[in-house]
């Protein structure tokens, strides 16, 4: 009974995610001023990153260019394990391997995600520790990562 009403509310909040779109802004990019003890006037220092930086050695492809934004889009709203984020970008009509792609690349910390979400289940429902540790297995999370999570939300 748990496990059905936990999918509903699951498949609740996923449409509405759906429906709302990504929200993200473009955020503007850090800059640092440096200033100088001396009495003279010390023109600004903005540091940027060089261009070879920020590039990949080698080009993504349009597919997984877009699988990493809705990767990183869906974490930042909810917690996700590894599997079931790439089972999301499949539905969302990704290939599995440009899914699969996202969820390696996208840089989530796969102990904190199910810390994350072992604690919003703990809001909406009582469990044991072991039930939660079911939970969040059945969720995709490895018998570690739910261990961790469970521990992280106070078990």
């Amino acid at each position: 009974m748990k496990r059905l009403f936990l999918c509903l509310l699951c498949v609740a909040m996923l449409c509405g995610l759906v429906a709302c779109g990504n929200a993200d802004q473009p955020s503007a990019g850090n800059t640092q001023a440096a200033t100088s003890d001396s009495s003279e006037t010390a023109e600004p220092v903005v540091e940027e990153t060089p261009p070879a930086a920020i590039e990949p050695t080698v080009p993504l492809t349009m597919g997984q260019q877009n699988a990493l934004e809705s990767a990183k889009s869906y974490l930042s709203i909810m917690p996700f394990s590894h599997s079931s984020l790439i089972e999301q970008l499949k539905y969302d009509g990704y290939t599995t391997e440009d899914a699969t792609f996202a969820a390696d690349s996208c840089d989530a910390d796969w102990n904190e995600q199910a810390a994350k979400s072992a604690q919003s289940y703990l809001e909406v429902m009582s469990f044991s520790r072991q039930e939660l540790i079911d939970q969040l297995m059945y969720d995709g999370f490895t018998q570690e990562q739910a261990e961790y999570g469970v521990t992280a939300a106070g078990y």
